[in-house]
């Protein structure tokens, strides 16, 4: 079994400080992959880690970063990688860490579950040409037909092939990253906050993994591994820092489901200018003014457009709604936070069936609470907040009160 200690800490404890300093000092026969977000991270990790030498896959001689990534796991390197990169591991890449010892560093969750776009006629299709069969218990997709077919159905036949590949209620698929990765590791620590709400979580308990509970805390000058308290997370100083809006621009949000992602596909054309209009309101008349470059906004992709009110473009002031662990708005003063957040139908639909129970609320906490530190209060400078959602404002105010 492998041996996880997941470490859940707020933003800003140092968490990452602890993996550098816990890379830093480990035996130089043990070998680590970190595997993380984003691209600047990686370099971090190059840079900081100076007791031994951390490589990142690349295309080698012809060969892709995958091919490459397994080239440096055959070597023994010290690797740091990328998510997207990380979840294309294959049958090969598991045989290879098996052999290996390597000690797994997860920078933030990983994301875990993936629906796979395809139409319910197509798997009409699928089964009635007995391309598939699926598990009646553990829905899970067999591909029967041609094992080489390159057919507009070949991502389908790959994932299913790849044994991670799942049919729920008749009408949606979902690929799932495959336990036995994880379970090729001897040791591995994953860095996160709120994790008991995050979908990762979810899957452990799906595929029975155990892991330790800790957070990380200073002590002079060390980063050291404490039990895991909420009341130490200082939740208070945080709240303190953010001028959250109230106020009648808030009405367009009222009501649990309201600026929902399938409320907003469902807006007419004058709801929508409503809540263009007090975003523009909002960061003149309550966030003195705040400029282009003092702002970002986040709201459901498809929308983005519709939503962008004048002077606030997309490309300068939108930034996905799932942002986390980057440094690049932390100059941003001013945010508009235009969502209320509920877990995607379909990857909820994976654990319930399964029997695994989720909290959508925790869920939308976790994910909000990650947006807002992409801000200036990393910095531990204030800022001003325009969530007209009612659900993710009450969600925010019971947080900073330990309530949830």
């Amino acid at each position: 079994m492998t041996n996880i200690t997941v470490i859940d800490s707020i933003m800003g404890s140092g968490k990452t400080e602890y993996a550098i300093q816990h890379m830093n000092e480990s035996n130089q026969l043990e070998s680590f992959i970190f595997v993380t977000p984003f691209l600047d991270e990686i370099q971090r990790i190059k840079e900081s880690v100076t007791e031994r030498q951390f490589v990142e896959p690349t295309v080698f001689n012809g060969t892709n970063k995958l091919e490459d990534l397994k080239r440096l796991i055959a070597s023994n390197r010290d690797i740091a990688t990328t998510h997207k990169l990380f979840s294309k591991a294959d049958d090969e890449i598991i045989e290879l860490l098996e052999h290996s010892g390597y000690t797994l560093i997860l920078d933030e969750v990983m994301d875990i579950v993936e629906t796979v776009a395809i139409r319910p006629a197509d798997i009409r299709r699928l089964k009635l040409n007995g391309d598939i069969v699926v598990d009646e218990k553990t829905f899970q997709v067999t591909w029967t037909g041609d094992p080489n077919d390159d057919s507009r159905y070949r991502d389908i036949r790959e994932l299913a092939q790849a044994g991670n590949l799942y049919l729920f209620r008749t009408s949606f698929m979902v690929w799932a990253f495959p336990p036995a990765v994880f379970r090729a590791f001897p040791n591995a620590l994953v860095l996160t906050y709120l994790f008991k709400c995050q979908m990762q979580k979810y899957y452990f308990n799906l595929y029975r993994f155990e892991f330790d509970y800790k957070a990380v805390e200073k002590q002079g000058e060390r980063y050291e591994l404490i039990e895991h308290d909420v009341y130490k997370e200082n939740r208070g100083k945080l709240r303190g820092l953010v001028t959250l809006y109230e106020g009648k621009l808030n009405d367009v949000g009222v009501g649990r489901n309201e600026l929902s992602q399938s409320k907003l596909k469902k807006y007419d054309d004058e709801k929508m200018k409503r809540i263009r209009d007090n975003v523009s309101n909002y960061f003149r008349r309550y966030a003195e003014n705040a400029k282009a470059s003092e702002v970002y906004i986040s709201t459901l992709q498809e929308v983005e457009r519709e939503l962008a009110p004048r002077g606030y473009s997309v490309a300068k002031c939108f930034i996905p709604h799932n942002a986390r662990a980057t440094n690049e708005y932390a100059n941003r003063r001013a945010v508009a936070y235009l969502l209320n957040r509920f877990m995607n139908r379909d990857k909820a639909a994976f654990f319930q069936d399964h029997g695994i129970s989720v909290n959508e609320d925790l869920y939308a906490l976790s994910e909000f609470v990650q947006w807002l530190w992409r801000s200036r209060i990393r910095e531990g400078e204030p800022i001003h907040a325009y969530v007209p959602s009612q659900r993710m404002r009450q969600l925010f105010e019971r947080w900073a009160k330990y309530e949830i």
